[in-house]
């Protein structure tokens, strides 16, 4: 977005392979993240996958990431910009979505111990009890599957609390994901 020449020392794709190229890779590897998505989830019912694509296009689309960067765009030269302007761009780039990320990581650790223990091969699509049996340290092994459980239910309620700062229906998509990790069986 800022034409710069060079990125980490090499030069830029648009000067090694054109400005439409370089565009059309990006478009390229966008449309991936929603294939990625369509067809990568194993065990999650088609309703679910369709409302994490829209949830997923909702947080970069023109509501999230777009407007960022949009606004980072048409900042330059203006000399009247305050923090809030600033803060805008950063919540809308980047802030939200590597926070998200974080703390969604979490709650899944958490929860893939816990359902290890708990759910059958032919429930989780996957060997279960392979940690057990590999005496891994895992959540329910040092405080048990009750213990656990309340944790991962602290992890998610974290991540809420911490989205509250957030423009309520801009941080839809991150809500729904913590509680779709959260709640999810397999």
């Amino acid at each position: 977005m800022d034409n710069d020449d060079l990125r980490r020392g090499k030069p830029t794709n648009h000067k090694v392979f054109g400005e439409d190229i370089d565009v059309l890779a990006g478009d390229a590897l966008l449309d991936f993240a929603f294939e990625h998505v369509a067809v990568s989830i194993v065990g999650v019912t088609p309703g679910r996958i369709v409302r994490a694509i829209g949830e997923l296009a909702k947080s970069i689309g023109a509501e999230g990431l777009v407007t960022g960067q949009v606004m980072d765009i048409n900042s330059e030269g203006l000399t009247d910009v305050g923090l809030d302007y600033l803060e805008f761009i950063h919540v809308h780039k980047t802030a939200a979505l590597l926070e998200a990320a974080v703390v969604l990581e979490a709650i899944l650790r958490v929860l893939d111990d816990i359902l290890d223990v708990t759910k059958s091969s032919k429930e989780l699509g996957k060997t279960a009890g392979k940690d057990l049996l590999a005496d891994k340290v895992t959540y329910p092994k040092l405080i048990g599957i009750e213990k656990s459980k309340e944790f991962a239910e602290k992890l998610r309620s974290d991540s809420l609390e911490l989205l509250q700062g957030f423009d309520s229906e801009k941080a839809a998509p991150l809500i729904a994901l913590a509680n779709y990790i959260a709640y999810r069986q397999n």
